[in-house]
């Protein structure tokens, strides 16, 4: 069974960016070229996943649909949702009950960006499983900030910490997650943390004793970024503008990933790069749309 629906997360007040997200949420910040919400996106569209769902909270709600509209321009089916107020990440799956319906989804943090040759592999693999959860795991630095993943020699996730003082890995999971149906169940069955929220972990765990949650490890080749300080941010800035200016290839260009994976034509790509003909986005999907009809 291959996974069919898609969430991305866009809520949350955004206080660690504060005063700069005082007035608008965080994932409509740009991260060099475009929108932060364009890199969750993207991963959840090179998953194969063609109906997603934007949950942010209610006051940003307009500015989404505006932005994304119900996604018919690149192939896609979105529809929107809120979070009245950050009651943790697994409550995600509660408001997106009836947009689940029934199928295994994935689910991606607004603020999260990744970037590799290897990533659609990977995508791939998690979205191709029948059953289970799927993590991700990054190797960091500085353990203690993250959720960490135990594993075994061979691979198995043998436990998770979150923000250990003694990390038994530096294996941090990252914003994005798999599920079978399942998860909508076991979100319904969580109780608050000492927050005061339904837990991601807490989900995985269910998942882990059950002996049924796989770790994807993202090696050296692919990058991560959790934009959700001034200095991540900056941090992700930095690293697009640079693979860009050097490769002439953008990251996280919807339209271009639409046309690649046959969702619209070459004639499609250049209407949509008309609006955008004065900016080096549009000139690139323009040009797209030439070197693909040769």
């Amino acid at each position: 069974m291959t996974t069919r629906k898609g969430i991305v997360l866009a809520g949350g007040n955004g206080s660690r960016l504060y005063p700069a997200t005082l007035g608008v949420n965080k994932q409509l910040l740009p991260v060099y070229d475009k929108p932060m919400i364009y890199y969750p996106l993207s991963v959840i569209m090179l998953s194969g996943i063609r109906e997603i769902l934007i949950i942010s909270n209610p006051n940003d709600r307009p500015i989404y649909e505006k932005l994304l509209g119900d996604g018919a321009r690149l192939g896609l089916k979105l529809s929107y949702a809120e979070q009245a107020s950050p009651n943790g990440l697994a409550e995600a799956f509660l408001i997106g009950r009836d947009f689940i319906a029934g199928e295994s989804v994935a689910m991606v943090l607004g603020d999260n960006l990744f970037f590799g040759h290897d990533l659609t592999t990977s995508l791939e693999t998690a979205a191709s499983r029948p059953q289970g959860a799927t993590v991700f795991g990054y190797y960091v630095d500085k353990p203690e900030a993250y959720g960490i993943l135990e594993l075994a020699a061979d691979g198995q996730c043998l436990g998770i910490e979150e923000k250990p003082a003694n990390a038994k890995s530096n294996w941090a999971v990252t914003g994005l997650y798999f599920y079978d149906n399942d998860v909508v169940d076991i979100a319904a069955g969580l109780v608050s943390s000492r927050r005061g929220e339904l837990e991601i972990t807490d989900v995985n765990k269910v998942y882990l004793e059950r002996g049924d949650l796989h770790v994807e490890l993202l090696g050296r080749g692919l990058a991560w970024f959790d934009t959700g300080t001034h200095e991540d941010l900056l941090d992700a800035t930095h690293f697009v503008s640079t693979i860009q200016r050097r490769q002439g290839q953008f990251i996280a260009c919807l339209e271009e990933i639409a046309f690649n994976l046959g969702y619209i034509s070459a004639q499609d790509l250049r209407e949509l790069a008309k609006p955008l003909a004065q900016t080096p986005y549009g000139r690139y999907l323009a040009e797209l749309s030439k070197r693909r009809s040769v």
